[in-house]
Order: C-alpha cells, then sequence, then structure tokens
C-alpha cells in the first residue's frame, strides 16, 4: 500500500491530505504553521495525520506541497 501526500502551509495553519492510491481513500489533517520554520509544522502535521490514521509514513510515495 502506497500514499500521496498533499500539504499547504498557510500562514495560520498548515493543511494535509493524504490519499490511499490503492484504495482512494483519503485522510486530513491541520495543524499550526510555524512561520519560523514551516518544515517543523509540515512534519507535526504528517505525525499527526499517520498516528491518527495508524498509516506508517515510510508508505508515502510522492508529496505535493504549496504555500499560501
Amino acid at each position: 500500500m502506497s500514499y500521496r501526500l498533499g500539504v499547504d502551509v498557510g500562514g495560520t495553519f498548515t493543511d494535509l491530505l493524504l490519499i490511499d492510491e490503492q484504495r482512494g481513500a483519503t485522510f486530513t489533517a491541520k495543524v499550526p504553521s510555524t512561520p519560523e520554520d514551516s518544515s517543523i509544522g509540515v512534519l507535526n502535521g504528517i505525525a499527526r495525520i499517520c498516528d491518527t490514521h495508524d498509516i506508517d509514513a515510510g508508505k508515502i510515495s510522492r508529496v505535493m506541497h504549496g504555500t499560501t
């Protein structure tokens, strides 16, 4: 099983969408953005979405990233 991850880093929140490539199931998460280092917010979001849905982050095969 593999997943695609979309990340939108905004000024206040970082939104994540994870898609199961085989089943088409989707999972979402929203975490506070970290303007001093946006990677912290992204990593926090990945941890939250994976922990919440019991998904192995190592199974994420593609990442799409945008900012607003």
